[in-house]
């Protein structure tokens, strides 16, 4: 195989969509106010280097921390759900109920309720990632052999050794997959928060540029917040990854 070939069809694609709004811009004399060509946008993300690293900073620690608290809280739910029937009937179409309230309307009333601080950004982030988390992990034990449980129990284990040896192992690759989803959100949902009300981060950047009509900066924002997102997502990848050997056995055994 040659090494044109195995150059990953996304970065073709990106590659000459990023030409295409090149020549674009330079061509029809767009006035960078409007659509700033990539170059200039790669030149603001150069100048505004050191700006741009202090607001990311925050993004990062505030959806890193909020993500953290959301995945420990999913967990936490899943396992109380999964174990107590009626637990589940009673909450999970309050939990569906949560999810149709939109992202634009949560952001402002958890600034004023809570204030300008950590606590409102950290809780939106919550809110947002954690229902694809908890939904993604239950449907991960529901897939759980019951011939594998039904042997187990049948030796004398009780349930948390039936969850630990069977249905944990089973649900691994739902529970990325439902981490993969709330990454996407958790950046997303901080910049939101951000918009609403707060001192330092990506959304303050952006709403700044944009009240100063600088498109580049708005533009260069917005690559950063795609750049973070990516990162979360590697390093989820890479966490499937590590864990993946320990718990083959578990997901063999689902198939």
């Amino acid at each position: 195989m040659s090494a044109v070939t195995r150059i990953p069809p996304a970065l073709v694609f990106a590659v000459l969509l990023l030409a295409a709004w090149e020549t674009y811009c330079r061509l029809a004399q767009v006035s960078p106010l409007v659509l700033p060509p990539p170059s200039g946008v790669m030149r603001a993300l150069v100048v505004e280097r050191a700006e741009i690293l202090r607001h990311a900073v925050s993004t990062i620690a505030v959806a890193a921390l909020g993500f953290t608290l959301s995945v420990s809280f999913a967990c936490a739910a899943s396992v109380a759900l999964h174990f107590v029937p009626w637990l589940r009937r009673g909450l999970m179409p309050l939990l569906v109920a949560s999810q149709t309230v939109p992202l634009v309307a949560l952001a402002p009333l958890m600034i004023l309720w809570f204030g300008f601080g950590l606590l409102p950004k950290v809780l939106l982030v919550i809110l947002v990632t954690f229902f694809p988390i908890l939904v993604s992990l239950l449907s991960g034990y529901a897939r759980a052999p019951r011939a594998y449980v039904d042997l187990l129990t049948s030796m004398g284990a009780g349930p948390g050794r039936v969850f630990r040896r069977v249905i944990l192992p089973v649900a691994r690759p739902s529970f990325f997959a439902g981490l993969r989803i709330s990454a996407t959100y958790a950046i997303v949902a901080t910049i939101f928060a951000e918009y609403a009300g707060a001192r330092r981060g990506i959304g303050i950047y952006i709403l700044t540029a944009k009240n100063n009509f600088r498109a580049d900066l708005v533009l260069a924002g917005v690559v950063v917040s795609a750049v973070l997102t990516l990162c979360l997502l590697g390093a989820l990848h890479l966490a499937d990854r590590l864990t993946a050997r320990r718990f083959r056995g578990g997901a063999d055994a689902a198939d």
